[in-house]
């Protein structure tokens, strides 16, 4: 009996001390959002040797410090979304972390920054001094995304796609006037899709990107990786993947 309990208390021991104190596998989903998170082949679904991007190396080498055991899949965004809001042991990255989302997940970040803005055709020759200036033009967003619901919580009407990189072609055949998309990822796109002659006419918002954890992730595993996370950006391991894109 003795020899039992003995063993029984060695494999929690075991358990708890494998890997990270939370002693299971996290689950994080991601989506195409050049360069901070995509897939290679450029599809809406991916495993974790087709995934990369700067967050998507930031989280693989902050997981790998942290020591704790994780998988990792890219999905279309509302999936992606859904699953590390409804599911235990997920997470989702890289996600604005807005005023309406705080309260819905635990967080890790921030990750990446990224700035909001328009994009315009060059010869159309647009103007926009301020967030009210645009609203006379037809805009075009992606459903779910956290630019799409930041200006539609504005007032904004939007013409909403299923996907970013679709808003590409609808400037250049203009169905849209401007397209409100992120700094970085909507220039991808276009050059992606072969459509040039575009600008940034106004840039409406800074914001952060971090991991956005379901609410039954433990608070010492978030502690943990916020803190091997800053560590990482004092020994200029984050500043280094920055540079590679």
């Amino acid at each position: 009996m003795m020899k039992a309990q003995i063993s029984l208390l060695l494999g929690i021991f075991l358990c708890f001390a494998s890997g990270s104190s939370y002693g299971q596998t996290l689950h994080l989903t991601t989506e195409n959002y050049p360069p901070f998170n995509m897939n290679i082949a450029g599809r809406d679904s991916a495993k974790e040797d087709q995934i990369t991007g700067i967050s998507t190396e930031i989280v693989q080498e902050l997981f790998k410090r942290a020591e704790i055991g994780y998988t990792m899949t890219l999905y279309p965004w509302k999936r992606a979304y859904w699953l590390a809001k409804n599911r235990s042991n997920y997470g989702v990255f890289s996600t604005t972390r807005t005023e309406a989302r705080e309260p819905l997940f635990k967080w890790v970040g921030p990750l990446v920054t990224n700035n909001w803005i328009f994009l315009a055709k060059k010869e159309r020759k647009i103007k926009i001094n301020s967030l009210e200036d645009a609203r006379k033009y037809r805009i075009g967003g992606y459903e779910g995304d956290a630019v799409a619901l930041y200006l539609q919580n504005q007032g904004f009407k939007l013409n909403l796609t299923i996907a970013d990189h679709y808003n590409a072609l609808l400037i250049d055949k203009n169905r849209i006037d401007l397209w409100a998309t992120g700094q970085l990822l909507g220039p991808y796109f276009a050059k992606r899709a072969g459509v040039s002659g575009l600008e940034e006419v106004f840039m409406f918002k800074e914001t952060i990107m971090s991991i956005a954890f379901n609410k039954s992730v433990p608070e010492e595993t978030i502690n943990q990786l916020n803190e091997v996370l800053q560590q990482m950006r004092k020994d200029g391991t984050i500043e280094t993947i920055n540079q590679r894109y």
